[in-house]
């Protein structure tokens, strides 16, 4: 049952992960974020790169936040694993 969970955790940080990175290259294509698609993942994705957006500004017309955002998320990823580890060995 725990094993489960953490999976779907882990599953779920990396759907997000791959959305996310979709979203990023969404910018490089006029109108894609203007389309009924690119609302949807403006609303799953920007509350999450806006706290970055604020602590990383941009360096000219490239903005690093969400390679920033990216790794944060892959890290939490590495976390699950890390955390369940923990969890497994101090029940089983």
């Amino acid at each position: 049952m725990l094993e489960t969970i953490f999976q779907f955790l882990s599953y779920a940080l990396r759907i997000y992960s791959f959305g996310l990175i979709i979203y990023i290259f969404m910018s490089w294509f006029p109108g894609a974020r203007e389309s009924s698609f690119g609302e949807i993942m403006t609303k799953l994705y920007e509350p999450y790169l806006e706290p970055f957006r604020k602590f990383i500004p941009p360096l000219g017309m490239i903005d690093f936040s969400p390679i920033v955002a990216i790794i944060v998320l892959q890290l939490a990823g590495t976390g699950i694993y890390a955390l369940y580890d923990i969890i497994a060995r101090l029940v089983y």
